[in-house]
């Protein structure tokens, strides 16, 4: 069979399969690997460092996703088309095959490049010396080991054309690539956290929102009516659409108590004392104020009921003028 053989529609789909999948596969474990050395070593430059751990960690969780279901996808249409060459070894001449493969190690070639260049910009910007490392070593590995099997590919079919069967590649070499994705996934998860975990939390930090809102809502009320509402019921208003939110969880009331004329205090119970994946003490959600002439306040908590004591600073929140 000669370099004219026509291309079915099948093999047109087969092929595309195989290298999408691959695309997707080594761009998630690149997002995987990236993500979860930020976590492990982070930079204490960068500012938001609760933002960046929680969108470190949404993007491990969608590259585990990915991995899980487009990986396998690459190896079963890999094995399919092995199974294919092994009938018909003249089939690893075709053009889309040929196009694929020379495609694939430009993309190659492009990634190692450009993501050199933009880790050493970020390396003389002041980049961590061990993050620098550990991602250069990751544009390496995957970039590279594609570059690799597919120019080998392309040189062991011209060396062995004659040959019945020809091999995808090194046995050893492809079983140590699909283990080191297998260990990245392990890392992730354990990063990531068990699914039943990350909701309590979710539960966490939906209380901590809550509370935020209360505030504001108990600010507003003091300011309009120059006291604190008995309970937390009476800030309730139709006509302004406030509704006072309940625990996500339990759906229960949060707890309430006035402290002073000026001053109250919000308790809930929470699953989890706050958690830091870069190892300093971080709220389990971001501090913000109370409102724009406030300052800062923390929620940082422990595991079990904690209580919040706010102190209405009335410089901070004067009195509306009526008109």
């Amino acid at each position: 069979m000669d370099q004219k053989q026509k291309v079915s529609p099948k093999d047109v789909f087969i092929h595309l399969l195989a290298i999408i999948a691959l695309y997707f596969s080594a761009g998630s474990f690149i997002t995987l690997i990236f993500q979860a050395v930020n976590l492990k070593f982070p930079d204490k430059l960068e500012a938001g460092q609760y933002y960046l751990a929680s969108s470190s960690l949404v993007s491990i969780r969608f590259a585990i996703a990915s991995l899980i279901i487009i990986f396998p996808v690459y190896i079963i249409t890999s094995w399919f088309l092995n199974r294919l060459y092994t009938k018909e070894p003249d089939k690893r001449n075709i053009r889309i095959r040929k196009w694929l493969i020379y495609f694939t190690l430009f993309i190659a070639a492009l990634t190692i490049i450009g993501n050199l260049v933009t880790l050493v910009y970020t390396f003389l910007q002041g980049e961590l010396t061990t993050r620098f490392i550990f991602k250069v070593i990751t544009i390496f590995f995957v970039a590279g080991s594609i570059f690799f099997y597919y120019w080998t590919e392309l040189k062991n079919y011209q060396d062995s054309i004659a040959k019945k069967k020809l091999a995808l590649g090194p046995k050893i070499f492809v079983y140590s690539v699909v283990a080191i994705v297998l260990a990245a996934l392990i890392w992730g998860f354990t990063l990531a956290g068990s699914p039943k975990n990350e909701r309590l939390r979710r539960f966490d930090n939906q209380r901590i929102s809550d509370l935020q809102m209360i505030q504001s809502y108990l600010t507003d009320y003091w300011q309009n009516k120059n006291k604190l509402p008995e309970k937390l019921a009476d800030l309730n208003d139709n006509l302004r659409g406030v509704v006072v939110p309940k625990d996500p969880e339990t759906s229960s009331d949060y707890s309430y108590g006035i402290n002073s004329s000026t001053s109250f205090k919000l308790c809930a119970n929470f699953s989890f004392a706050d958690q830091n994946v870069f190892g300093v003490d971080i709220p389990a959600v971001p501090t913000k104020p109370i409102s724009a002439f406030s300052s800062p306040v923390s929620w940082q908590h422990s595991t079990g009921e904690n209580c919040f004591d706010r102190v209405i600073d009335k410089d901070f929140f004067p009195k509306p003028i009526k008109l």
